[in-house]
């Protein structure tokens, strides 16, 4: 007998500690390819009450005023006042960057640019199922929509939440039918903002409740897909602020590193997980473009109907082009003749996972990364901006490609490879 069965996923915000750090460190990298595209970067960040210190290292040709792409940073995400305890205006930055490795260029850097080594060793996974339209696990992106539209309230001129401050956190639950496992109700929701102080505690709970109710999840079933929004139904579970209340927050309510929000970032847990964080690392970091690479794999090949779940497993050896080893899980999903290792063996025959050619496929060396340092590198639409680069003292702009990764360029490749020969 099959049963139900409940699984549950997390978001932050983009004023959570963790990610105000790695926004720090993603938009350091973007300012370091804006400038010079060939720059290796590894950069960390750690926020805390009324500092920020960034550390790691940077190889390039560019200067960049650190300093400055932190605090416009964190200006941007709304830590602008000083009972904030943390401000952009007045908060400590303290700078510790030095140059890469030698040991570690001496892997990376190839006379054939092709054969560019991996610049660590490691495992990377993608994933990839049919719970929406962005091919994710649905209580992630359900998560990750609440905090977006959550931000867009809190930014809004005349704000029906107009005491929301940047940090929050999210989690949905979601019931799932134990034969088809396909996702039948929105069994609980969690919701943690932080707000300005109230003249009374019972006032506050309740206005924030009501709020979050009537404004924030309304808004929310409304920008979903219809099938997808007739999950929530009366008997869901609502938990507001279940501490009562939630005013130190962000930096100066908890210590924030980059890289703490790996399963944030990736899968809510759906999906195994090499350990590697992406931001604040350039692409020679296998640990991001291979992880960017897998997921492109695994939404094509879910897409073109392969399976209905997959995850893809690449792995490195450091200063090796190559891949090890590619590993496909359909969870039993397969609508492919071919078994799970057929499948591997033909993604490793047709896709170029060399870091240098994943970097080249995805335009990784564009300063593409801040965008992908809050609510999820995956699940997100791919889109084209104009962006400025510098070339010494001069300034251009060109057009420029972000979340390459997710395009669904690969579809028809994908299927006819898995089709009986």
């Amino acid at each position: 007998m099959n049963h139900n069965y409940l699984f549950t996923s997390e978001s932050v915000s983009e004023g959570h500690p963790d990610k105000v750090a790695d926004q720090i460190s993603d938009a350091v990298l973007d300012e370091f390819l804006r400038r010079d595209p060939a720059s290796h970067v590894a950069c960390e960040t750690f926020v805390s009450t009324g500092m920020a210190l960034i550390g790691g290292e940077a190889t390039s040709e560019a200067y960049v005023d650190i300093e400055k792409v932190a605090r416009d940073t964190i200006r941007r995400i709304g830590y602008t006042k000083g009972e904030y305890q943390f401000d952009a205006n007045s908060c400590s930055v303290l700078l510790a960057l030095h140059e890469q490795s030698g040991d570690i260029a001496r892997g990376v850097n190839r006379a054939s640019e092709d054969e560019q080594g991996a610049g660590d060793q490691g495992m990377m996974f993608g994933y990839a199922c049919t719970e929406g339209e962005e091919y994710m696990p649905l209580p992630l992106m359900l998560s990750h929509k609440t905090l977006r539209i959550l931000a867009d309230i809190r930014r809004q001129a005349d704000s029906p939440m107009p005491y929301l401050r940047p940090d929050a956190k999210s989690q949905f639950t979601i019931e799932y039918d134990g034969a088809t496992r396909r996702p039948k109700r929105v069994h609980t929701i969690v919701l943690s903002t932080q707000h300005d102080e109230f003249d009374s505690d019972e006032a506050m709970a309740a206005r924030i409740r009501a709020d979050v109710e009537n404004v924030l999840l309304k808004r929310l079933r409304e920008s979903l897909e219809p099938q997808i929004a007739a999950l929530f139904d009366d008997n869901l579970i609502l938990h507001v602020n279940p501490t009562g209340k939630f005013v130190i927050g962000g930096p100066a309510g908890d210590t924030g590193l980059t890289g703490r929000k790996i399963i944030v970032d990736t899968y809510g847990g759906r999906s195994a997980h090499g350990g590697g964080a992406f931001s604040g690392k350039d692409p020679s970091k296998v640990d991001r473009s291979a992880a960017y690479a897998a997921r492109h794999i695994a939404k094509n090949m879910v897409a073109a109907g392969v399976s209905d779940e997959m995850m893809v497993q690449i792995s490195y050896a450091i200063g090796i082009a190559r891949p090890c080893s590619i590993f496909v899980n359909t969870f039993g999903t397969s609508h492919s003749p071919l078994s799970d290792a057929e499948i591997a063996e033909a993604i490793g025959r047709t896709f170029d996972l060399r870091p240098a050619a994943i970097i080249r496929r995805f335009g990784l060396k564009n300063p593409i990364y801040l965008p992908t340092a809050a609510y999820g590198h995956f699940g997100r639409k791919p889109y084209t901006e104009e962006v400025e680069f510098f070339d010494g003292e001069s300034r251009y702009t060109k057009q420029v490609e972000f979340f390459t990764w997710e395009k669904l360029d690969s579809v028809d490749l994908c299927r006819s490879l898995c089709e009986p020969k």
